[in-house]
Protein backbone atom coordinates (compact mmCIF):
# COMPACT_ATOMS: atom_id res chain seq x y z
CA UNK A 1 0.00 0.00 0.00
CA UNK A 2 1.51 3.17 -1.06
CA UNK A 3 2.60 5.75 1.87
CA UNK A 4 2.41 9.33 1.95
CA UNK A 5 5.94 10.95 2.84
CA UNK A 6 6.40 14.30 3.59
CA UNK A 7 10.07 15.57 2.98
CA UNK A 8 11.26 18.96 3.87
CA UNK A 9 14.59 20.30 1.79
CA UNK A 10 13.60 18.15 -0.99
CA UNK A 11 14.63 20.28 -3.94
CA UNK A 12 18.64 18.84 -3.84
CA UNK A 13 20.52 16.49 -1.75
CA UNK A 14 19.18 13.96 0.39
CA UNK A 15 15.93 15.48 0.20
CA UNK A 16 15.48 15.05 -3.53
CA UNK A 17 17.34 11.82 -3.99
CA UNK A 18 15.02 10.11 -0.94
CA UNK A 19 12.05 11.90 -2.81
CA UNK A 20 12.91 10.16 -6.43
CA UNK A 21 12.97 6.78 -4.29
CA UNK A 22 9.50 6.98 -2.39
CA UNK A 23 8.06 8.47 -6.03
CA UNK A 24 9.73 5.46 -7.69
CA UNK A 25 8.10 2.57 -5.90
CA UNK A 26 4.58 4.50 -6.06
CA UNK A 27 4.38 6.50 -3.01
CA UNK A 28 2.60 10.19 -2.69
CA UNK A 29 5.37 12.40 -1.66
CA UNK A 30 4.65 15.74 -0.71
CA UNK A 31 8.21 18.13 -1.12
CA UNK A 32 9.22 21.41 0.44
CA UNK A 33 11.87 23.89 -0.40
CA UNK A 34 12.15 27.61 0.03
CA UNK A 35 11.57 28.04 -4.16
CA UNK A 36 8.44 26.33 -5.72
CA UNK A 37 10.27 26.47 -9.14
CA UNK A 38 13.06 24.03 -7.59
CA UNK A 39 10.52 21.65 -6.88
CA UNK A 40 9.65 21.42 -10.77
CA UNK A 41 12.45 18.71 -11.91
CA UNK A 42 10.63 16.16 -9.59
CA UNK A 43 6.82 17.55 -10.32
CA UNK A 44 7.71 16.73 -14.45
CA UNK A 45 9.20 13.51 -13.92
CA UNK A 46 6.43 11.99 -10.85
CA UNK A 47 3.36 14.43 -11.95
CA UNK A 48 0.31 13.57 -9.29
CA UNK A 49 2.57 11.11 -7.07
CA UNK A 50 4.37 15.07 -6.09
CA UNK A 51 2.67 17.61 -4.06
CA UNK A 52 5.38 20.57 -4.18
CA UNK A 53 4.94 23.48 -1.44
CA UNK A 54 7.20 26.53 -1.04
CA UNK A 55 8.12 26.65 2.72
CA UNK A 56 10.63 28.23 5.05
CA UNK A 57 11.14 25.87 7.82
CA UNK A 58 11.63 28.59 10.36
CA UNK A 59 8.08 29.76 9.73
CA UNK A 60 6.33 28.03 12.47
CA UNK A 61 2.78 29.09 10.92
CA UNK A 62 3.58 28.31 7.29
CA UNK A 63 5.09 24.56 8.58
CA UNK A 64 1.40 24.43 10.15
CA UNK A 65 0.00 25.53 7.03
CA UNK A 66 2.07 22.92 4.97
CA UNK A 67 1.40 19.90 6.83
CA UNK A 68 -2.89 21.00 6.18
CA UNK A 69 -2.19 21.18 2.69
CA UNK A 70 -0.63 17.51 2.48
CA UNK A 71 -3.47 16.31 4.66
CA UNK A 72 -5.73 17.66 2.76
CA UNK A 73 -4.70 16.55 -0.87
CA UNK A 74 -3.29 12.76 0.38
CA UNK A 75 -5.92 11.82 2.88
CA UNK A 76 -2.87 11.33 5.32
CA UNK A 77 0.29 11.65 6.39
CA UNK A 78 2.38 8.37 6.78
CA UNK A 79 6.16 9.66 7.00
CA UNK A 80 7.65 13.02 7.68
CA UNK A 81 11.27 13.57 6.85
CA UNK A 82 13.02 16.67 8.45
CA UNK A 83 15.63 17.31 6.19
CA UNK A 84 15.78 20.66 5.81
CA UNK A 85 18.82 21.90 6.92
CA UNK A 86 21.92 24.29 6.86
CA UNK A 87 25.42 24.30 7.47
CA UNK A 88 28.21 26.68 9.65
CA UNK A 89 31.83 26.55 9.20
CA UNK A 90 34.38 28.57 11.46
CA UNK A 91 35.70 28.09 15.09
CA UNK A 92 33.71 29.25 17.97
CA UNK A 93 35.52 32.65 18.06
CA UNK A 94 34.66 33.39 14.48
CA UNK A 95 30.91 32.65 14.46
CA UNK A 96 28.81 35.70 13.18
CA UNK A 97 25.96 36.24 15.86
CA UNK A 98 23.24 36.17 12.79
CA UNK A 99 24.61 33.00 11.03
CA UNK A 100 24.67 31.39 14.88
CA UNK A 101 21.04 32.22 15.07
CA UNK A 102 19.51 31.10 11.57
CA UNK A 103 21.21 27.56 11.92
CA UNK A 104 19.00 26.97 15.19
CA UNK A 105 16.42 28.34 13.25
CA UNK A 106 16.40 26.22 10.66
CA UNK A 107 17.90 22.97 12.16
CA UNK A 108 16.08 22.87 15.36
CA UNK A 109 13.06 25.31 14.85
CA UNK A 110 12.26 24.21 11.99
CA UNK A 111 12.53 20.42 12.92
CA UNK A 112 10.14 21.48 15.75
CA UNK A 113 7.64 23.24 13.94
CA UNK A 114 7.05 20.21 12.02
CA UNK A 115 7.26 18.04 14.23
CA UNK A 116 4.39 19.99 16.25
CA UNK A 117 2.39 20.55 13.05
CA UNK A 118 2.33 16.38 12.05
CA UNK A 119 1.90 15.17 15.55
CA UNK A 120 -1.91 15.97 15.87
CA UNK A 121 -2.11 14.24 12.52
CA UNK A 122 -0.80 11.04 13.28
CA UNK A 123 -2.02 10.69 16.71
CA UNK A 124 -4.96 11.08 15.04
CA UNK A 125 -4.15 8.44 12.71
CA UNK A 126 -2.82 5.92 15.62
CA UNK A 127 0.32 5.91 13.49
CA UNK A 128 3.20 7.55 11.43
CA UNK A 129 7.32 8.39 11.76
CA UNK A 130 9.05 10.98 11.90
CA UNK A 131 12.71 10.85 10.14
CA UNK A 132 14.68 13.64 11.67
CA UNK A 133 17.96 14.16 10.11
CA UNK A 134 20.43 14.70 12.38
CA UNK A 135 24.11 13.74 11.69
CA UNK A 136 27.06 11.87 12.70
CA UNK A 137 28.33 15.51 14.03
CA UNK A 138 25.46 15.24 16.28
CA UNK A 139 26.75 12.27 18.27
CA UNK A 140 30.67 13.60 18.59
CA UNK A 141 32.35 17.43 17.14
CA UNK A 142 35.08 18.32 15.21
CA UNK A 143 36.71 21.54 15.49
CA UNK A 144 34.84 24.17 13.02
CA UNK A 145 31.42 22.84 12.92
CA UNK A 146 30.92 23.50 16.44
CA UNK A 147 27.64 25.42 15.94
CA UNK A 148 26.56 23.12 13.29
CA UNK A 149 26.86 20.14 15.61
CA UNK A 150 25.51 22.40 18.54
CA UNK A 151 22.09 22.62 16.30
CA UNK A 152 22.36 18.71 15.80
CA UNK A 153 22.98 17.99 19.45
CA UNK A 154 19.96 19.80 20.29
CA UNK A 155 18.23 17.69 17.72
CA UNK A 156 19.05 14.74 19.03
CA UNK A 157 17.86 15.70 22.20
CA UNK A 158 14.46 16.94 21.77
CA UNK A 159 13.89 13.56 19.35
CA UNK A 160 15.07 11.51 21.73
CA UNK A 161 12.39 12.65 24.39
CA UNK A 162 10.36 12.88 21.45
CA UNK A 163 10.14 9.29 21.29
CA UNK A 164 8.91 8.48 24.70
CA UNK A 165 6.24 10.87 24.42
CA UNK A 166 4.93 9.49 21.45
CA UNK A 167 5.11 5.63 21.69
CA UNK A 168 2.05 5.02 23.03
CA UNK A 169 0.10 6.69 20.00
CA UNK A 170 2.20 4.46 17.83
CA UNK A 171 4.11 6.99 16.45
CA UNK A 172 7.99 6.22 15.70
CA UNK A 173 10.87 8.51 15.49
CA UNK A 174 13.88 7.96 14.18
CA UNK A 175 17.12 9.78 14.41
CA UNK A 176 19.19 9.31 10.79
CA UNK A 177 22.84 10.39 11.50
CA UNK A 178 24.75 10.70 8.05
CA UNK A 179 28.56 10.60 8.28
CA UNK A 180 30.20 13.29 5.16
CA UNK A 181 28.67 11.97 2.14
CA UNK A 182 29.56 13.72 -1.55
CA UNK A 183 26.52 16.85 -1.63
CA UNK A 184 26.60 20.40 -1.95
CA UNK A 185 25.69 20.73 1.90
CA UNK A 186 29.73 22.05 2.35
CA UNK A 187 29.90 24.14 -0.35
CA UNK A 188 26.92 25.57 0.34
CA UNK A 189 27.33 25.85 4.15
CA UNK A 190 27.91 29.61 5.83
CA UNK A 191 31.78 30.46 6.39
CA UNK A 192 32.23 32.45 9.06
CA UNK A 193 34.77 35.04 8.91
CA UNK A 194 38.45 33.75 9.50
CA UNK A 195 40.73 34.31 12.18
CA UNK A 196 44.44 34.10 11.57
CA UNK A 197 45.27 32.13 15.03
CA UNK A 198 43.03 29.20 13.35
CA UNK A 199 44.88 28.47 10.19
CA UNK A 200 47.64 26.19 11.34
CA UNK A 201 44.82 24.02 12.93
CA UNK A 202 42.61 24.11 9.86
CA UNK A 203 45.53 22.73 8.04
CA UNK A 204 46.33 20.22 10.06
CA UNK A 205 42.53 18.84 10.70
CA UNK A 206 41.55 18.77 7.08
CA UNK A 207 44.94 16.92 5.57
CA UNK A 208 43.75 14.17 8.44
CA UNK A 209 42.47 10.96 6.27
CA UNK A 210 38.96 11.18 8.13
CA UNK A 211 38.49 14.57 5.59
CA UNK A 212 41.66 13.34 2.67
CA UNK A 213 40.64 9.91 2.10
CA UNK A 214 39.40 8.67 -1.42
CA UNK A 215 36.49 7.38 0.69
CA UNK A 216 36.01 9.91 3.18
CA UNK A 217 32.36 11.29 1.41
CA UNK A 218 29.66 8.68 0.52
CA UNK A 219 27.93 8.18 -1.85
CA UNK A 220 24.70 10.36 -1.23
CA UNK A 221 22.64 8.03 -4.22
CA UNK A 222 23.61 4.88 -1.66
CA UNK A 223 21.35 6.23 1.15
CA UNK A 224 18.04 5.86 -0.66
CA UNK A 225 17.71 1.92 -0.05
CA UNK A 226 18.18 2.30 3.95
CA UNK A 227 16.00 5.11 4.15
CA UNK A 228 13.01 2.67 1.87
CA UNK A 229 14.08 0.19 4.48
CA UNK A 230 13.63 2.00 7.72
CA UNK A 231 10.10 3.63 6.71
CA UNK A 232 9.04 0.03 5.89
CA UNK A 233 10.64 -1.52 9.43
CA UNK A 234 7.70 -2.23 11.81
CA UNK A 235 9.78 -1.68 14.33
CA UNK A 236 12.90 1.12 13.18
CA UNK A 237 15.82 1.93 15.67
CA UNK A 238 15.97 5.66 17.18
CA UNK A 239 19.19 5.98 15.86
CA UNK A 240 20.35 4.71 12.57
CA UNK A 241 24.03 5.59 11.11
CA UNK A 242 24.44 6.38 7.64
CA UNK A 243 27.70 5.44 6.20
CA UNK A 244 30.84 3.30 7.05
CA UNK A 245 32.98 5.90 8.90
CA UNK A 246 30.93 6.81 11.93
CA UNK A 247 30.48 3.92 13.99
CA UNK A 248 34.05 3.10 14.39
CA UNK A 249 34.63 6.48 15.48
CA UNK A 250 31.66 6.73 17.40
CA UNK A 251 32.69 3.66 19.35
CA UNK A 252 35.93 5.13 20.10
CA UNK A 253 35.21 8.56 21.51
CA UNK A 254 32.00 7.29 23.64
CA UNK A 255 34.93 4.75 25.23
CA UNK A 256 36.90 7.59 25.99
CA UNK A 257 34.06 8.88 27.53
CA UNK A 258 32.78 6.05 29.76
CA UNK A 259 36.53 5.89 30.59
CA UNK A 260 36.74 9.63 31.70
CA UNK A 261 33.39 9.65 33.49
CA UNK A 262 34.77 6.35 35.51
CA UNK A 263 38.33 8.04 36.71
CA UNK A 264 36.34 10.93 38.24
CA UNK A 265 33.50 8.92 39.74
CA UNK A 266 34.85 9.45 43.07
CA UNK A 267 34.09 13.09 42.48
CA UNK A 268 30.95 12.62 40.90
CA UNK A 269 29.39 10.60 43.61
CA UNK A 270 30.55 13.19 46.37
CA UNK A 271 29.14 16.20 44.83
CA UNK A 272 25.72 14.86 45.25
CA UNK A 273 25.78 15.42 48.76
CA UNK A 274 23.90 12.62 49.98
Amino acid sequence: MAKTIFITGASRGFGKIWAEAFAKRGDNVVVTSRSADSLKELVDKYGSAILPLELEVSNRAACFEAIAKAKAHFGSIDVVINNAGTGLMGTVEELDEQAARTIMDVNLFGTLWITQAALPVMRAQGSGHILQLSSALGIYAFPTVGMYSASKYAVEGLSEGLAQEVKAFGIHVTLVEPNGFATDFNTSSAQSQPIAAYDVMKAELYALPEFSAPDAYGDANATAEAILKLVDAPNPPLRLILGKKALPLAQQIYAERLATWEEWKDVSVKAHGL
